[in-house]
């Protein structure tokens, strides 16, 4: 009979004995591959900024006003809302990596419905199913690679993720371009149906030879294979101790909370869903997605008409965000979280102000050669957002939610995400229209309000496992005093439980 999980035993490979040693090259690839999922985020990210200021598609789909052309770009968000939210249940009913297969395949049918589409209803309706495969990509792959990554690499791994998304978002930037000389009116159709490819190898591969999450694996109480995932991992000597971990803060959960949705909002498990929540939300209302989506609008509004130099300048946004990804990668884990969010805060609301100065100079002095200077501040905007938090919000809101609702926890927060993410794409036109260069000074403001969220709301989390993260927020002391249970005894006894299993084998 077909069953959509994996059930197939995960036993040593042929000639494994005794002791081994820990593989980071295989997080790496796993990281790699799985991050395949994040291309295909950031290239949508990326894709349709281009497109919807094109003229020969405006032709074509003949949007009415700014309104219109803002629901084609956001209405995608809406379908990524409802992907986001099936990660809740997806991953845990299935398995994260199954989870990444399923969202493959909606993605590639929203893909052809959009590359095939002639109005706006049918590329809206493309964008919309295309979304849900995104946003389940958007939850699903964090929330894997954070499952297989040790605590000390964990936000290395993030930032490789995040690396993969900006390289998604600059081949759509070039691609695009590139593709804009062509003569034909239909240019467009070519970048939307060319991410199908990447799409089918991460759904083939995430259902061939992508291991199962260990953590998903121990909620199956599938004991023994969660324990060979992570020595292939992590070592034979890291995987006894971290199987032990896991297995005690899952027997744990099950006997103090029930799992479910609305234990996300009851204390103490709210606090940390707010803070997911929260920080997903303020990762898209200080204005990331205004930019990336409208570029070419925002260097418009600077003083820069010709559209060839306003198009290579939005592709020299793609180059930004990409070689600056590399950058958290090798130094994120140095400093905590909090630290490099509020450094981001700082240059990004730096970089709103300067867009919005000389867009008022553009406004009033609109020949001027000074206008180009424009073209430093996204980019400014971009190397303070990389650094913090393109990979600082993702690490955080996988990693402090318990075993037994972190799937729920991570689809709440990514929803969190794809709703201020939404709002942005939908309003940016019409708000710009309406008050020009006063938009960047609300994104600006809202950059001082998610600097007071960071410093006084959020917890330190750099360098604690996953299994330490109910202790740090308190969760794992109220949940045993409200059941009336002894938290050191259902430790005690799971360290029991694991030591028969060991004999037993």
């Amino acid at each position: 009979m077909f069953n959509i999980k994996q059930s197939k035993p995960i036993r040593p490979p042929p000639g494994a004995s005794g002791s081994r040693p820990p593989n980071e090259t295989y997080v790496y690839m796993l990281t790699a591959f799985v991050s395949l999922g994040a291309l295909l985020f950031g290239y949508d990210q990326g894709v349709m900024g281009i497109i919807v200021a094109d003229r020969r598609w405006k032709a074509l789909m003949q949007p009415a006003n700014s309104w219109v052309t803002g629901a084609v770009v956001s209405l995608y968000d809406v379908g990524c809302f409802v992907g986001a939210m099936s990660v809740g249940l997806l991953a845990d009913r299935i398995g994260r990596e199954r989870s990444l297969s399923i969202a493959s395949v909606v993605f590639i049918i929203g893909a052809i419905i959009q590359a095939a589409s002639y109005d706006v209803p049918t590329i809206t309706v493309g964008r919309i199913v295309l979304g849900y495969g995104v946003g389940l990509c958007s939850g699903g792959v964090p929330l894997y690679i954070s499952e297989i990554a040790p605590a000390r690499m964990r936000g290395r791994i993030i930032a490789i993720e995040q690396m993969v998304l900006c390289l998604g978002e600059l081949i759509a930037f070039w691609l695009n371009y590139g593709f804009t000389f062509l003569e034909t009116d239909s240019w467009w159709r070519i970048p939307l149906a060319i991410q199908i490819i990447p799409a089918i190898l991460l759904g083939v591969g995430c259902w061939t030879f992508v291991p199962p999450s260990p953590r998903w694996l121990v909620a199956q109480d599938r004991l023994d294979c969660a324990q060979e995932v992570l020595t292939r991992l992590h070592g034979s000597e890291a995987a006894d101790i971290e199987t032990q971990d896991i297995r005690r803060e899952h027997q744990f959960e099950r006997i103090v909370t029930q799992s479910n949705w609305a234990d996300m909002f009851r204390m103490p498990v709210l606090r940390v869903t707010l803070l997911g929540m929260g920080v997903q939300w303020f990762q898209q209302i200080t204005g990331t997605n205004s930019i990336l989506y409208y570029t070419p609008t925002l260097f418009e509004k600077g003083g820069i008409t010709n559209p060839s130099t306003a198009n290579l300048a939005t592709g020299g946004v793609g180059v930004v965000l990409f070689v600056t990804s590399w950058i958290p990668i090798f130094v994120f884990d140095r400093l905590g979280r909090k630290t490099w969010l509020q450094i981001g805060l700082v240059g990004m609301a730096c970089a709103m102000v300067g867009i919005t100065i000389l867009q008022w100079h553009a406004e009033h002095y609109p020949n001027s050669s000074g206008n180009y200077a424009i073209i430093a501040f996204p980019y400014l905007f971009y190397i303070f957002f990389n650094i913090s938090w393109g990979v600082g919000s993702w690490t955080y809101a996988t990693e402090i939610f318990p075993l037994g609702i972190r799937a729920k926890g991570n689809a709440l927060s990514t929803m969190s995400l794809w709703t201020g993410c939404y709002i942005v794409a939908q309003v940016s036109p019409p708000i710009g229209a309406a008050i020009g260069w006063g938009l960047y000074i609300i994104y600006a403001g809202m950059c001082c309000v998610a600097f007071v969220f960071v410093r006084y709301a959020m917890v330190e989390t750099r360098g604690k496992t996953l299994e330490e993260m109910s202790k740090l927020f308190g969760i794992e002391d109220k949940l045993a005093q409200r059941s009336g249970v002894d938290a050191d005894m259902v430790e005690a006894k799971s360290d029991m439980e694991f030591a028969k299993h060991d004999e037993g084998q």
